[in-house]
């Protein structure tokens, strides 16, 4: 059973940093791709930035120079290194991995991230 567990959320001042992590378990044989998405209240879930095993990136303009993704094979995890972040960053990120052997896609179980002074 593949199990997505996120840590590193909470309360961050404007302009500050925060690093998101993500461990995955339960697959064998890895996943392809590994990334975050948020959802502030009221919106619909969106993409912030993912990476494949290769080291490829897909990044969000809206984050883009401040966000950057990165992923540790070996470990099968996930990182979102947070700079300068706004208010309107302020969502529950989730990890979200796509399993290399079938392509069946996981989410994590959110962590909250506050941007507030």
């Amino acid at each position: 059973q593949v199990q997505l567990v996120e840590s590193g959320g909470g309360l961050v001042q404007p302009g500050g940093s925060l690093r998101l992590s993500c461990a995955a378990s339960g697959s064998i044989f890895g996943f392809n791709v590994m990334g975050w998405y948020r959802q502030a209240p009221g919106k619909q879930r969106e993409l912030v930035a993912t990476i494949t095993r290769g080291g490829s990136t897909n990044t969000a303009d809206s984050v883009k120079g401040r966000f950057t993704v990165s992923r540790d094979n070996a470990k099968n995890s996930v990182y979102l290194q947070m700079n300068s972040p706004k208010p309107e960053d302020t969502a529950v990120y989730y990890c979200y991995a796509r399993a290399l052997i079938n392509g069946n896609e996981y989410w994590g179980q959110g962590t909250q991230v506050t941007v507030s002074s």
